[in-house]
């Protein structure tokens, strides 16, 4: 099994600098805001940048080599309809969710899309009404194909007839799945689910630490492994359709793998979702991914506690915080060092220059955008500097019923 670390929240050093100097030199232009967005909008908010996204998703099928079909993104990075429309449109066809609430909606926006062959992968070992409410939403999408994961050969007679299903395999992160090691239980589910079977989901997100180098070397020892489950499973004489790997921090090194192009009757995917917005914690791991920011939190200055701190009103309620500090970088404002946040504030060390006066907008960048997004309830689309809508977050939070 490939050797299991854990990401763990970092603690906090206050920086002399922000540390991304990249982004440095962004061109502030790109992130323009109309001339009255501040007089016409409550901070803090979430602003999308529409024309970011879709520059983020060009150059993530361009690592594919120009083949979509290698793409699974995880939308639970995103959860807006409207994002998800702008995948499909760039030829993406596959997809990973991990609630119920998403997979419908996903359903929603590919059979409005008007997509043929789309297919969504419940990434979650559901259990209970929620395993039978995804069989209610395939039967309503027949034009889509579900499935979901499983990890025990005694729950696949539980799964609803119109939904396939992934063997779940832990290939060292000790979240879910079935122990790699354990050979007789993977084709145990395999076989229990029949001609349902479509493949084995195989993440290895817990292979992000170390430079991009001894990243590789980690990631390709494991993906070896994965080579001979996938020959294990075949010289039973069970057909796998689909291997399913890596989020953000292992996908280029999945896509470089060459026995990933050679599979014979297996296609090999990745299912990076973070891309699609990027986030810092995503910038610091990969810097070579030459991704934008295009999710960001809009907030104000709102007070002056100490000559060398401001604050603004983006805390934890409205910025992801358990991926350790800082939670969040100022755009454009590298001297302006996120402080540990309260539920309601931020706090900004001012590192050189004068500090920003109450009521400076800023745009701050998460560190984890995937909860920073959840934690919205509408957010604002913009696109080439004017605002073009204002949308629901509707696929955050989980259903009750």
């Amino acid at each position: 099994m490939c050797r299991p670390t854990r990401r763990s929240p970092q603690r906090f050093t206050p920086p002399e600098h922000h540390p991304m100097t990249r982004f440095e030199e962004l061109d502030l232009a790109a992130y323009a805001l109309p001339a009255d967005f501040g007089a016409r909008t409550f901070s803090p908010c979430l602003v999308v940048f529409l024309d970011r996204v879709r520059d983020n998703v060009r150059r993530v099928i361009e690592y594919t080599g120009g083949r979509p079909d290698r793409w699974r993104p995880h939308v639970k990075t995103t959860k807006i309809p409207a994002i998800w429309a702008e995948l499909t449109r760039a030829g993406v066809r596959h997809f990973k969710c991990a609630t119920t609430r998403e997979a419908e909606q996903l359903a929603r926006v590919l059979r409005n899309e008007g997509v043929e062959g789309g297919d969504i992968l419940v990434a979650y070992p559901l259990i209970g009404p929620a395993l039978a409410r995804l069989g209610s939403i395939a039967d309503e999408h027949t034009e889509t194909r579900f499935s979901v994961l499983s990890e025990d050969a005694g729950a696949v007679a539980a799964i609803p007839a119109s939904v396939s299903v992934f063997v779940d395999v832990n290939s060292g992160m000790n979240r879910t799945g079935v122990p790699l090691a354990d050979e007789s239980a993977i084709l145990g589910v395999a076989r229990a689910a029949g001609e349902r079977f479509r493949g084995v989901h195989y993440y290895d997100g817990h292979l992000h630490a170390g430079s991009v180098d001894e990243r590789r070397r980690a990631v390709f020892a494991c993906y070896d492994l994965a080579l001979g489950l996938l020959g294990t499973l075949t010289g039973a004489g069970l057909q796998v359709a689909e291997l399913i790997t890596s989020g953000t921090p292992t996908f280029l090194h999945s896509l470089a793998y060459p026995p990933f192009t050679e599979l014979g009757g297996t296609i090999h995917r990745t299912s990076p979702g973070t891309v699609v917005f990027h986030d810092l914690r995503s910038e610091e791991e990969n810097a070579n991914l030459a991704l934008e920011p295009a999710a960001l939190v809009w907030s104000r200055v709102v007070s002056h506690p100490a000559a060398d701190i401001v604050t603004c009103d983006a805390g934890s309620k409205a910025l992801a915080a358990e991926a350790g500090d800082p939670c969040a970088a100022v755009l454009g404002r590298p001297e302006l060092v996120a402080l540990p946040p309260s539920e309601e504030h931020l706090p900004l060390r001012v590192t050189s220059g004068a500090r920003p006066e109450r009521g400076t907008e800023l745009l701050l960048f998460p560190r984890h955008v995937c909860p920073t997004v959840n934690l919205a309830e509408e957010a604002v689309l913009v696109e080439g500097g004017r605002v073009k809508d204002i949308v629901p977050v509707s696929a955050r939070a989980h259903d009750v019923r």
